[in-house]
């Protein structure tokens, strides 16, 4: 599903540049759950940003679904965020001013799905995520918990491939943060692939993940080499 070869990300500011993701070489294959972990500024989010079609590297290759993205055009990487990818956030990301039923349809919207249709399945996610009776109220009225769950089934409007979740328990206590991890275990088990960067070891333990540890802008696979846990994580 992603092959990534020999990646690099620099960036320039003023005439200084500053690496980092320094030769990242990573296969991630069709439905796989995969828990990116490491301290800040160890490259995560950079990593999350190109694999998600946000950004792009500076070197080397990533294939996602067997096209080359460093030859996609602006135009072609916004139909695949739009159709392959859902995303999820920290810090929810959602609209405040509409309700949580138009929050979930917005990636249905533009992707133009008939009202009823996009309607419809905006229900049956809310309800697949425990927040059918919360329809008609505003973001701001719901939990954490909550809006994190709405963010769920918002990434899902477009039946996407791969969810990529950027720290979605951060901001949540642990017992929330569980249930919002079995959702995604759910969602893996419907085949759909899943990556996740987190800080969080004590939680994704219980979960078979596939654990990725990213240090100074490299990626070491936890299934080939020993996992050891510090007090950064």
């Amino acid at each position: 599903m992603i092959s990534i070869t020999d990646l690099e990300k620099t960036y320039r500011i003023g005439d200084n540049e500053y690496p980092v993701l320094k030769g990242i070489s990573l296969d991630i294959e069709e439905g796989e759950f995969i828990a990116l972990m490491g301290p800040s500024g160890s490259g995560k989010s950079t990593l999350m940003n190109i694999v998600g079609c946000l950004d792009r590297p500076t070197k080397g290759r990533f294939i996602l679904l067997g096209k080359d993205i460093s030859q996609t055009s602006d135009d072609e990487l916004a139909k695949i965020r739009r159709e392959v990818l859902g995303f999820i956030f920290q810090t929810f990301n959602l609209i405040g001013r509409i309700s949580v039923l138009k929050n979930v349809e917005m990636p249905m919207v533009l992707a133009e799905v008939p009202r009823e249709e996009r309607r419809s399945r905006a229900i049956e996610l809310l309800e697949s995520v425990g927040l059918g009776h919360r329809l008609d109220f505003s973001p701001l009225r719901i939990s954490g918990g909550e809006r994190q769950r709405v963010a769920i089934a918002r990434a899902l409007a477009n039946d996407p491939k791969i969810i990529i979740a950027d720290e979605p328990t951060g901001n949540l206590d642990p017992e929330v943060s569980h249930g919002i991890l079995k959702i995604f275990q759910q969602i893996n088990n419907s085949g759909t692939a899943v990556l996740m960067a987190t800080h969080s070891y004590g939680l994704i333990k219980k979960f078979p993940a596939r654990v990725l540890k990213c240090e100074d802008g490299k990626v070491m696979d936890s299934s080939l080499q020993p996992f050891e846990l510090t007090s950064e994580y």
